[in-house]
């Protein structure tokens, strides 16, 4: 009779672990997709609010910026606050600003808006991880983490995606009105089908986190591993705000919706993502990344050299698949590399990794006014490859 009990609550007990699991990937998700969905628009707004191109992918940059800036300023408060209570400040947030950025008629209000979005949204991803660590086991964590990453990545083409078909649809005001109602049942959802994060914590003097960062700066290996970081969602944000000019123009010649369903197509490489930790523990963590800097830079390389579109496709996915390995792969190093510092050192992470994507549309934009295509894949490519390089350098002790 105690066994059947025992077993029972061990079904109950996985099922909610499952279902946790479920609404932090979710969470994920949608979160960061607030990030991606302006790329599909920055011709749109250049072209209605009568500014540059430079000047209209401050719109992606803004929430890039602030969202990184975020990690560092937020990232130690959420021990001291509760982390499903930040993370809940943080859908309140964006449930309230979001819509309100499809009512400005301003183009300097949208990008203002645009960055308070994205400092609300950074809060949300910070709390989700640090809840993770409390309400899971060690064994059941890694794939967790794993979920969670997945729909982070996953955001970077979901977001593209779903902006695309809306603002074709609807308009481009459109995208934040529904944004912001995912946003609140997203907060629903939290509230009622999560349990209670741990108490406060008050114990840990509040600037010892800054500190630690700091000190994490004079550590050869964790620098490395930073210098990689800045490259993956440079080149990532990069390649896609490149993608839909270059595919509109010859020899392609795709419309809007045929550029959506090569977008969407990413999402096959992302799926490698919930192996990354699984490959770390049969190859080690350098090792894998190696591999997934390799499979990146090839096909972003061959995608500024193809003519083919299947060829294009095929090297797109590969493309995403060797980025979707490596950021699980680089948030386990950087732990592993941070010691007892491990919460700053990731907090670091995070926000180099997003000062990436905010150098991303920027530094692109400036390749494309060459007039060349294949420049701007080829010096993306080549960016990543530096990465690639210098991951060969990197060695932990316990590897």
């Amino acid at each position: 009779m105690e066994e059947t009990a025992r077993q029972l609550n061990q079904v109950s007990t996985n099922k909610s672990y499952s279902m946790i699991t479920l609404v932090l990937f979710w969470c994920g998700l949608v979160v960061v997709s607030g990030l991606y969905i302006t790329i599909p628009l920055v011709n749109l707004f250049s072209n209605s609010f009568h500014v540059s191109l430079s000047q209209a992918t401050w719109v992606s940059s803004a929430f890039s910026l602030f969202y990184a800036m975020s990690f560092l300023i937020f990232g130690p408060l959420v021990e001291r606050i509760g982390s499903k209570r930040v993370m809940l400040i943080g859908l309140i947030s964006l449930s309230i600003v979001t819509p309100i950025i499809g009512l400005m008629n301003s183009l300097p209000f949208i990008i203002l808006t645009r960055g308070i979005q994205g400092m609300a949204a950074a809060i949300v991803p910070l709390s989700m991880l640090a809840y993770a660590a409390e309400m899971f086991p060690i064994a059941k964590r890694v794939t967790t983490i794993g979920f969670i990453s997945s729909g982070f990545l996953m955001a970077g083409i979901a977001g593209q995606v779903m902006s695309g078909v809306v603002s074709q649809s609807f308009g481009w005001r459109y995208v934040f009105y529904f944004l912001g109602a995912v946003y609140f049942m997203t907060m629903l959802i939290v509230i009622f089908l999560t349990p209670k994060s741990q108490e406060m914590r008050k114990d840990t003097p509040l600037l010892t986190p800054y500190i630690s960062m700091g000190k994490l700066l004079t550590r050869g290996p964790i620098i490395l591993c930073y210098l990689i970081t800045v490259m993956l969602l440079l080149s990532f944000v990069g390649m896609y705000t490149a993608l839909g000019s270059y595919l509109s123009h010859s020899p392609y010649h795709l419309n809007n919706q045929n550029i959506l369903y090569f977008r969407s197509i990413g999402i096959l490489g992302m799926l490698l993502s919930p192996f990354a930790g699984r490959l770390v523990s049969r190859f080690g963590s350098t090792k894998v990344l190696n591999g997934g800097l390799f499979l990146a830079v090839i096909g972003l390389a061959f995608i500024g050299l193809g003519t083919n579109l299947i060829f294009m496709i095929v090297m797109s996915v590969i493309f995403v698949s060797g980025i979707a390995i490596c950021v699980p792969t680089l948030i386990s190093l950087v732990g592993q590399l941070g010691g007892a510092s491990r919460g700053a050192a990731v907090s670091l992470y995070s926000f180099i990794l997003f000062i990436g994507a905010t150098l991303g549309p920027v530094i692109t934009i400036h390749l494309l006014s060459t007039g060349s295509y294949v420049l701007t894949f080829e010096m993306l490519a080549m960016l990543l490859g530096i990465g690639l390089v210098v991951s060969f350098f990197i060695k932990p002790k316990s590897e």
